[in-house]
């Protein structure tokens, strides 16, 4: 326990510290001290759970699935948690403030995601396995080169998702509150690790319920104040996003010319139709595809259904995610409309390029805007729980690296399966540690780094390495330890190999070409700008013309730093110039590689234990027979 008070008291230096408190970001200064106050009594609630789980972690079980005593209700939560990251609460929101349909389409598809869980993985998986990806590969094949390539991938998968929340964290905090980027990567990493390192799976597990719980709380109060204007009517809603001017003049941004020969009411109804964000239905397909088996393939995820009793608890705990996650998900839609129409997309591209600042904005204006004290501890609040969304995420994703390492390399490969609770645990801690070490490394590193390809790369290697080998290994008598060893690498390999020759990557002379295109639009509207300027008489267009000018020199400012940033540089960081493969996402591709290196590996590979354990697991993943003895070390 003295270890914990030393982390606690950590913590709350660096939030003490000046360079946390050294700029302001959408907070003023004289609101800032309630940022803080909310900031302090969420991670002291978080840090109290932690504090009295760290109590009950005395065995394995223990650490890895909670003594798998967390019921389908509280699982379920939990799982929420795990899911809803910063991408879901502030991203979609701004996707949607932004380009409107386009932008609800991936809310669709990370709900949908969970029916593929639900109907092939959760009761399975909790009936096999013990701990960990590695132990449901591991129970029909060979149990050491089935565990190294799970742990492989599943190390692979969570770092890959862990760098893209752990810079999207820095990045997001410090926008919202002006903290530092380096001390908020730090302030995450050490959060994160004093949830894994004292309370492992117990606290993981609570901190989730706790975050789901505040998340969807603050988007329902959002909703609320959002929607109540117009009497909690949808087409009174949607028509009053057809009827803003700040939609239609963003509408009239995206398409161009083609707007010249529309009226404002069909420049407002072009935001409620597809097209405007995701123009290529392949690359469509191809992303839809990742999202809704990569689910099913994530390794923090498969881990959650080893905490619970009973294979009823694993079915109910889906079904309550599927809920919680899927009614979330509908009020994103609110969200980023009620962005759109109230604080307008030229406010949310201002603080942030990308829309992340939407909901955050939203809640400061429907608080009574950035001068009022109410509206600034709406912000605090939405501030407070995305840093917590964070947070959580990372600590699901750093357990199951920790889990991956200690418990299927460390244990099951180097020991044999000879470890004691008390060294299991001890190594389990230390996996933390280090995974925790890189994973504050790493996000220090890719600072200013365009990191939105690795969340595309981690649900693409999980669903065309993980997902194959599971579904197959659960559900064809002939899949074997071959064909194990051969679909996680082929799956994963042919993904990571996509992403990096795809448009994912910054190709220096694509982009350089598209700045000097923006320098050049921006010096011909500032020429025009500044003539309109030296003829205007009234103060009130003088100063919006002002305004303009000031927004074009940003503009162009910016496109002339990405230019100088460049450099000499010619070619990506595989050496091209410019993209070998067209598609963002390579799920239509990769995918079908896993499933048919599975196949061929499992016919031309031999193995006898593949074959003669079919029975037992395919009795005990339907029935749950001596599953509760899997936990049992």
């Amino acid at each position: 326990m003295k270890v914990f008070h030393a982390v606690a008291a950590l913590l709350l230096g660096v939030l003490a510290s000046p360079a946390f408190a050294a700029s302001v970001g959408a907070v003023p200064a004289r609101f800032r001290w309630l940022t803080f106050l909310v900031f302090g009594l969420i991670i002291g609630l978080t840090m109290y759970v932690t504090y009295r789980a760290a109590k009950r972690v005395t065995s394995a079980s223990q650490f890895y699935a909670a003594g798998r005593s967390v019921s389908g209700i509280q699982n379920g939560w939990a799982i929420a948690g795990d899911y809803l990251s910063a991408a879901s609460f502030l991203g979609i929101a701004g996707l949607i403030s932004l380009y409107g349909y386009d932008g609800f389409m991936y809310s669709v598809g990370w709900l949908v995601a969970y029916i593929t869980v639900l109907l092939v993985i959760a009761e399975p998986c909790r009936n096999i396995g013990k701990y960990t990806l590695g132990d449901i590969l591991a129970f029909r094949n060979d149990p050491k080169k089935a565990k190294t390539v799970a742990a492989i991938s599943t190390i692979t998968v969570s770092i890959f998702y862990l760098t893209a929340q752990m810079v999207g964290g820095g990045v997001l905090v410090k926008t919202l509150i002006g903290i530092d980027y380096e001390v908020s990567v730090i302030g995450v990493g050490v959060l994160m690790l004093a949830y894994v390192l004292f309370g492992g799976m117990v606290a993981t597990t609570w901190v989730q319920i706790i975050k789901a719980i505040l998340l969807v709380v603050a988007s329902i109060l959002l909703v609320i104040f959002t929607w109540a204007p117009y009497g909690f009517s949808l087409p009174g809603f949607l028509q009053a996003a057809v009827d803003s001017a700040n939609v239609q003049g963003q509408v009239t941004k995206l398409i161009g010319d083609a707007a010249k020969t529309m009226t404002p009411q069909e420049l407002g109804q072009r935001f409620l139709e597809p097209g405007l964000y995701l123009k290529s239905p392949i690359d469509q397909i191809s992303l839809g595809m990742a999202l809704v088996l990569g689910t099913a393939g994530m390794p923090h995820i498969l881990m959650r259904f080893f905490t619970v009793p009973t294979a009823k608890d694993a079915r109910v705990s889906v079904l309550w995610a599927m809920g919680i996650i899927g009614g979330f998900y509908v009020l994103t839609l609110f969200l980023g409309l009620g962005s759109a129409i109230n604080v307008g997309q030229g406010e949310i591209t201002r603080i942030d390029k990308g829309g992340n600042m939407a909901g955050p904005l939203l809640a400061q204006f429907l608080g009574g805007g950035p001068e009022s004290l109410l509206g600034n501890l709406f912000l605090a609040f939405v501030a407070a729980v995305a840093f917590a969304t964070i947070v959580a995420v990372v600590a699901g994703l750093v357990l199951a690296s920790a889990s991956a390492m200690s418990h299927d390399i460390w244990v099951g490969v180097v020991k044999g399966e000879h470890a004691t609770q008390e060294q299991e645990v001890r190594a389990a801690r230390v996996s933390a540690v280090i995974v925790g070490i890189i994973a504050i490394l790493i996000g220090i590193l890719a600072k200013g780094q365009n990191v939105a390809h690795l969340v595309a790369l981690a649900f693409a290697v999980a669903a065309s390495g993980n997902l194959p080998c599971v579904l197959l290994t659960l559900y064809w008598r002939k899949c074997n330890t071959g064909g194990i060893v051969a679909g996680m690498l082929v799956g994963s390999i042919s993904a990571i190999g996509l992403v990096m020759v795809s448009p994912n990557m910054t190709y220096p002379i694509i982009v350089k070409a598209a700045q000097e295109k923006a320098i050049k639009g921006a010096d011909d509207a500032l020429a025009k700008l500044n003539d309109a300027l030296a003829a205007a008489t009234d103060p009130a267009v003088q100063e919006k013309l002002k305004t303009g000018i000031a927004d074009k020199e940003k503009a162009k400012k910016t496109a002339q730093d990405t230019i100088i940033k460049l450099g000499d540089s010619t070619t990506s960081l595989v050496g091209l110039e410019k993209p070998l493969f067209d598609l963002k996402n390579p799920g239509l591709i990769s995918i079908p590689l896993g499933f048919l290196a599975v196949i061929l590996g499992s016919l031309l590979y031999r193995d006898k234990r593949a074959d003669d354990m079919w029975d037992e697991m395919y009795v005990r993943q339907n029935t749950g027979i001596h599953a509760e003895a899997a936990a049992a070390h």
